[in-house]
């Protein structure tokens, strides 16, 4: 499917009012190589510790977007070029990050989706904590695992249902 967030919505304002979709404020970067991504939701709840991102884009990811909430930490990087690299290897359309990423300028390379805060140099610690598929709202969205996720250049987009 071709899409931009704009057309999206346009052509579902009644989504929009009764919030089956929802846009997610405007405070995300772009750093992936794939501008426009999109696909079902995995969510992953954790602060400054990424094991359970290695978990989740070590598996099949079947076009899917894995969700995380940081908690908006500005202080440690969840995603770097060793798990978008991983992403990539097993089929995840697209990384959304309510933190910071690192090796930007690799990752800008990859044919993966990335969207983020902002970008720190500072690896995380390793404690196995954090829940997954767990519904997370941040960016003004509730994000619950098996919505749809839709973003480009002007946004995020998330539906309770696949958008024709």
């Amino acid at each position: 499917m071709t899409f931009t967030t704009a057309d999206l919505c346009d052509s579902h304002e009644a989504q929009i009012r009764n919030r089956q979709l929802r846009i997610v404020a405007a405070t995300f970067h772009r750093y992936g190589g794939r501008a426009v991504f999109q696909g079902p939701i995995t969510t992953l709840k954790l602060f400054e510790d990424n094991s359970l991102v290695r978990k989740a884009l070590d598996q099949p990811g079947d076009g899917r977007v894995l969700v995380i909430d940081g908690g908006g930490s500005l202080r440690r990087a969840l995603v770097g070029d060793q798990l978008a690299t991983l992403g990539v290897k097993n089929g995840w359309s697209g990384i959304v990050v309510n933190g910071c990423i690192r090796d930007s300028a690799l990752i800008a390379g990859m044919d993966i989706g990335v969207v983020a805060l902002g970008t720190h140099p500072q690896k995380t610690e390793k404690r196995n904590a954090g829940e997954v598929d767990v519904a997370v709202t941040f960016g003004g969205v509730t994000f619950s695992p098996g919505d749809w996720l839709y973003a480009d250049g002007d946004g995020v987009l998330v539906s309770d249902l696949p958008l024709g």
